[in-house]
């Protein structure tokens, strides 16, 4: 048997069977004694990912973001102008407003003082109806209730009417009765609280930038609010920052710009503002050199990641802008398509905040507007007052339907290339790229799909995978920047067509996640300088182009080793300097270290027990926390600008420093 024989002889006893476990059916009996109820807050603290989304980072900020929307609530009801947030030693959360304060007198139906009410039982506060609150983001009534029940301890202050009130809890149950502990002349709410390390068994330990980037987005999006936010954790080092925007969703805007590095078309943000009974909306746009677009759109303050009503009117206007103002300014000729609405909001940055009573979100996580009224408003606004504009500021209007009609005309060509990819799929069938070597399961819940640098790594993945059900896909080169280009370019690029044809998706309009052949698709490259671009550049393509594959996770990165530590005939793998300095420990003396330079000088057996076997692999999920941020990261890290990029990185480096990359 030669060596090659050997080797796949090897690899055939470690590749692990991917077949479908049995299911075991268990009968239990099924009555009244299977019905659990629930007292107080023990339904938050057993299914906490219900109130808060996860127990993990994300539902761990999600505390401090609960008790600061009740302080913002204040604000909108023009009682509160000043809110001052602290991470203190402990990561101890203290949030102080100048507000009304909580209620503290006794409540009628309960029997008990308001404040601890409002704090033990769910679905208990002001925002359902009376006069406490017109306006709210925090329509569920649960937030501090949570946070009290998911927290090992929090302790509320409350001063009104001259006096201080105070109640601690632990673990969502009082433990003190509501007390006077002093006088003052002031009003407001005092919280502090402790993230109770029972639930949230990750992590309590709080990132600071998360909490900067959510509190000044708040602060924007209330003109003159002033929020403090203040990191105390290092006392002589301690961490200080102090929002407040008059400009309000135009400084919002303002400040996207500038953040993402981009080149506005024109000087000043275009501001539009209505008030209509109880409903108001504003919204602030200004256009740049760029050719995606970033429009965040909010209800009461909510962030509505997935649209609605007022995004809808928003949209539909602002194409009926364009196309009129542009007939009429014969910028349009007679025989000339209208523009579409991809054409008029590339490059568009737009920030849109609507105010309501009674406001209707679709799903828990309030992630979409559904009052229809607030459509007509929007559009109105939009249509009326921009229209306006343009005509009034009409070298302005010029240089953003320049671009609106390059976009078009850019659009079009692409749509003929798309006729074309669809005939000739039509003729010649469905065919996958040359270079794809497929596996035979077609099941897509159970593929995966690596993406590999180079050929010669491609070449040992196909040797070292399981070809049941891992698919290889080998790339050659750096691809296309797609930041810098628009979608008639990245269509026709040679790199990133096989990815597209390999996933069977689709990108931009034709795309279909339920196309998708594989579920796990998995970037893997060299863990140097190059790789690390390669996957930079694959990750902005499938953000701006095949985004629901990163929101929906089906994108991976790899992790393959950067060492081999051998000592006689045993080996381990280590993935950092650290880990291969504690395994040298380990191990003693007589060790040999090899340093991979590349998946390129692993043999199919080593790529597969460290990198593509299930059993033993590690690897990165993508996932977008937080869209923003991203869309921001994206244009620095890969637009045209290069001092943002310079800062990017200056202020970064740090979190990089102790990687071997």
């Amino acid at each position: 048997m030669d060596e090659q024989e050997q080797q796949q002889e090897a690899l055939e006893l470690m590749q692990f069977d991917y077949a479908a476990e049995l299911n075991t059916a268990v009968t239990e009996k099924y009555d009244e004694s299977q019905i659990q109820v629930l007292d107080g807050l023990e339904a938050v603290r057993k299914r906490p990912g219900m109130y808060i989304g996860s127990t993990g980072p994300r539902g761990l900020h999600h505390l401090v973001y609960e008790i600061v929307d009740n302080s913002i609530d204040e604000a909108l009801a023009g009682v509160c102008t000043d809110i001052h947030v602290e991470i203190l030693p402990g990561n101890v959360i203290a949030v102080r407003d100048n507000g009304r304060g909580i209620p503290v007198g006794v409540n009628e139906k309960m029997g008990i003082s308001t404040l601890t009410v409002v704090l033990t039982v769910l679905h208990a506060g002001g925002k359902f109806g009376g006069s406490g609150y017109k306006v709210s983001g925090g329509l569920h009534g649960v937030g501090s209730s949570v946070v009290n029940g998911l927290s090992e301890w929090l302790v509320v202050e409350v001063s009104q009417e001259g006096k201080i009130h105070r109640q601690r809890f632990e673990r969502g149950d009082p433990v003190t009765e509501v007390e006077v502990v002093g006088e003052t002349d002031r009003t407001g709410t005092y919280i502090q609280f402790k993230a109770d390390p029972e639930i949230f068994t990750e992590t309590t330990v709080y990132d600071f930038e998360t909490l900067e980037r959510r509190l000044r987005e708040s602060a924007f999006l209330n003109a003159g609010l002033r929020i403090i936010l203040d990191d105390l954790r290092q006392p002589e080092e301690p961490v200080h920052r102090d929002f407040c925007y008059e400009g309000g969703v135009a400084s919002f805007v303002e400040f996207l710009i500038k953040a993402r590095g981009l080149n506005a078309l024109h000087e000043k943000v275009i501001f539009l503002s209505a008030v209509s009974g109880d409903r108001s909306a504003e919204i602030a746009l200004q256009y740049s050199d760029n050719y995606n677009e970033l429009m965040l759109s909010f209800a009461n303050n909510v962030h509505t990641v997935d649209g609605g009503t007022h995004e809808t009117g928003f949209k539909s206007a602002l194409t009926r802008v364009f196309n009129d103002y542009g007939r009429k300014f014969k910028f349009l000729k007679e025989n000339d398509k209208n523009l579409s609405g991809e054409d008029v909001r590339e490059g568009l940055t737009a920030v849109i905040s609507v105010k309501l009573t009674n406001a209707q979100f679709e799903g828990q996580t309030k992630g979409k507007l559904g009052n229809t009224e607030i459509t007509q408003m929007v559009s109105s606004l939009v249509y009326e007052k921009l229209m306006t504009f343009f005509e009034e500021n009409p070298s302005v209007a010029k240089a953003i339907f320049n671009k609106a009609l390059d976009a078009s005309r850019a659009r079009e060509a692409a749509r003929r290339a798309r006729d074309l990819a669809r005939k000739k799929s039509a003729t010649e069938g469905a065919a996958l790229p040359g270079k794809l070597c497929d596996c035979t399961e077609k099941n897509p819940e159970r593929t995966e799909i690596y993406i590999v640098e180079g050929d010669s790594a491609g070449g040992t993945a196909k040797q070292g995978r399981d070809p049941r059900y891992q698919a290889i896909l080998p790339l050659w080169g750096k691809m296309l920047n797609v930041e810098k280009a628009r979608l008639d370019k990245v269509l026709g690029n040679d790199k990133l067509a096989p990815v597209v044809l390999a996933l069977g998706t689709g990108i931009d309009e034709d795309f279909d996640v339920s196309r998708l052949r594989y579920h796990k698709v998995v970037i893997m490259a060299d863990a140097d300088v190059d790789g690390a671009h390669i996957r930079c550049l694959l990750l902005t393509f499938f953000f701006r182009y095949m985004r629901p594959l990163i929101d929906e996770g089906y994108i991976y990165i790899a992790q393959p080793p950067l060492f081999r530590v051998s000592r006689g005939k045993k080996h381990h793998y280590a993935f950092s300097d650290a880990e291969r300095d504690a395994l040298l420990a380990q191990l003693g003396e007589g060790c040999d270290v090899q340093r991979y330079k590349g998946l390129g000088e692993m043999d199919a057996i080593q790529i597969w027990e460290t990198t593509m076997d299930p059993s033993f692999r590690t690897m990165l999920r993508v996932t977008l926390e937080d869209a923003i941020a991203a869309d921001e990261s994206f244009s620095i890290l890969m637009g045209d600008k290069v001092e943002p990029r310079r800062e990017f990185i200056e202020q970064n480096a740090h979190k990089v420093m102790n990687l071997d990359i």
